[in-house]
């Protein structure tokens, strides 16, 4: 019978161990699945986002440099005009009609105008006539006659004139700057050609990229420049100019090859007008290559989601296979456990036991002190005795009656530290409290050599509150205040009470001389399971019970510490309880025999 009974529990043990073990596994397949379902939907989510916003990024990027480079471009093309329409105006009334029209002079002045750069490719004086007074320049234009131009009639009617691009006398595309002087009733033309090989270097020569131009159009939309890849100066663009309008304009363009049969490219294009002339500025951009960092990070985005996939995967496996190893851990903990709770009921009836012990000691004590009252009595009435017995008698019955009366406190507390009972609402003196928990915990204070101090206020009143509790609050600040003595030869507890008027209320303040309290631990101290302690050494439930118990008996619990010097529990305790609590309130008609 007993080996069968042994092969039956051996049994039942493997069964055990294979439903954990089938528990286990399935367990591990479920944290895994679910693990993946909620990591790869976020990090999908995440790399579309990413994708989405780098787009954007890029085309405001992309956008933001054309309008720059075309800002820039733009103040460049205009500061060189205006430089050159400013020295030839400054010529014009610096230099008087005679002084001019003197060919040696005219041939001194171009030659300053030209200094650095020559930017201009002739010079001409022009009478209101339309006829040349005088001409610096490569080409034979001393006979001609400008006074039916459009550029003769404009300069006249403005005073300073840029033209478009033109062909005129000399057959090759060009544009001229004039201004006008009037002198001693006299009216007469400053003329210059801009050289266009200087000038079509400011725009031609920008390169944005392989595939974008810079150009210059007027308002009719002809070319002022020569394109980079199709098109040639004085031709009509394939697309639009547009309204003369301020600042910079983006706008999307479709081109075709040279030859017509290509398929069209899309642009992108970036415009502004010049202010003086009134020249359209562009700079023009194949789209795919604008957007060449869009693409990339487009890639780089697969490729992170691709290898974040794999790495979420791997970690998955390895922090599941951890998650189930804590899992055993926690079943076996618990298993622990439940051996100990087992044990902590045997206390909890070994707690009953005593308390019925200390009902039985009472009433031993009671005998104890009725014989000595009769001794007393007898001793009285009994005339012939020694003086030296009768002092010695005297003694021993005072020495029995401290004892008893010794034998009562402990017995009284300890019946009052064990009776479990509902919350009920008496009347309590603070001070005798407090003496009566110091007297239950001084013993095992002095064990660790700590002294209790007490700076007790008597003109304190009884408040109504619940002793029971009261007393677990006491007991867990001041067991915890002792424990913070750990690794201390000597320490002190100092308890102190005092009213509090304004807050109609009473103040406890239980300060140690411990290790005190890390500041960044201050704030949780009051959380269910946070403690500092060693394991085995606590649970981290006293101070968060404290602080429960304060809360429902209408008061409140704060704390001060300084690592190394020590802690300070400051209690506030109402002197009427809370309106739930006085609802319950259960007054006691005598005081308890125990």
């Amino acid at each position: 019978m007993p080996e069968r009974t042994a092969l039956k529990d051996e049994s039942v043990l493997k069964d055990g161990h294979l439903q954990k073990k089938t528990y286990y596994a399935r367990l591990f397949r479920r944290f895994v699945l679910l693990t993946m379902v909620c990591s790869l939907v976020p990090l999908l989510l995440v790399g579309w986002g990413i994708n989405i916003h780098y787009t954007r990024f890029a085309k405001t990027r992309m956008i933001n440099s054309l309008q720059i480079q075309l800002a820039n471009h733009r103040k460049i093309v205009e500061l060189f005009l205006l430089e050159r329409t400013s020295r030839l105006n400054l010529i014009a009334q610096t230099h008087s009609l005679e002084y001019l029209s003197d060919m040696s002079n005219l041939n001194s002045v171009f030659k300053v105008l030209n200094w650095g750069d020559a930017s201009f490719a002739d010079l001409g004086v022009i009478g209101a006539d339309g006829r040349h007074r005088a001409y610096i320049g490569p080409y034979n234009l001393m006979d001609k006659n400008y006074a039916d131009t459009f550029w003769f009639k404009k300069v006249m009617e403005n005073s300073i004139f840029i033209s478009d691009m033109f062909t005129g006398f000399r057959k090759i595309p060009h544009f001229i700057v004039a201004v006008i002087r009037q002198e001693r009733g006299a009216t007469w033309i400053l003329r210059a050609t801009i050289n266009p090989e200087v000038f079509r270097s400011l725009v031609e020569d920008v390169q944005v990229g392989k595939s974008g131009e810079v150009l210059l159009l007027n308002r009719q939309g002809i070319y002022q420049t020569s394109p980079r890849f199709s098109g040639k100066i004085m031709e009509r663009a394939p697309f639009s100019v547009g309204e003369v309008h301020d600042g910079v304009e983006i706008q999307m363009l479709k081109s075709r090859g040279d030859d017509g049969k290509a398929p069209s490219v899309r642009q992108i294009a970036a415009q502004t007008w010049l202010k003086e002339p009134r020249w359209l500025l562009m700079i023009k951009q194949d789209y795919s290559e604008a957007l060449g960092d869009v693409n990339h990070a487009n890639y780089v985005t697969l490729i992170f989601l691709h290898l974040s996939a794999l790495i979420i995967l791997a970690v998955t496996v390895l922090v599941t296979r951890h998650m189930i190893a804590v899992i055993k851990k926690r079943d076996d903990q618990m298993d622990q456990l439940n051996n100990q709770l087992i044990q902590a009921s045997k206390l909890a009836s070994i707690g009953e036991l005593s308390a019925g012990v200390a009902h039985e000691i009472n009433n031993p004590l009671a005998i104890i002190l009725t014989e000595r009252q009769i001794l007393l009595d007898m001793a009285g009435q009994t005339r012939a005795m020694d003086d030296d017995f009768r002092e010695q008698f005297d003694a021993s019955m005072k020495q029995i009656n401290m004892q008893i009366q010794r034998c009562k406190r402990i017995t009284h507390n300890l019946l009052r530290f064990s009776r479990r009972t509902q919350s009920v609402i008496e009347e309590v003196d603070l001070n005798e409290f407090i003496k009566e928990v110091v007297e239950l915990m001084e013993r095992e204070a002095e064990t660790s050599g700590i002294k209790f101090r007490t700076d007790l206020d008597q003109n304190l009143p009884e408040i109504p509150t619940d002793p029971s509790q009261l007393q677990q609050v006491f007991l867990n600040l001041i067991t915890n205040a002792i424990d913070a003595h750990d690794g201390k030869p000597y320490g002190s507890i100092h308890i102190t009470t005092a009213g509090d008027e304004r807050k109609q209320g009473v103040r406890i303040i239980v300060a140690d001389t411990g290790s005190g309290i890390r500041p960044e631990n201050l704030e949780n101290i009051f959380d269910p399971f946070f403690t500092t302690k060693a394991v085995g050494k606590g649970t981290g439930l006293g101070l968060s019970i404290c602080y429960s118990i304060m809360q429902r008996l209408g008061g409140a619990v704060t704390v001060t510490s300084e690592p190394g010097v020590g802690t300070e529990f400051t209690l506030f305790l109402p002197l009427q309880p809370p309106h739930k609590l006085e609802e319950s309130i259960i007054k006691k008609e005598g005081s308890s025999s125990d």
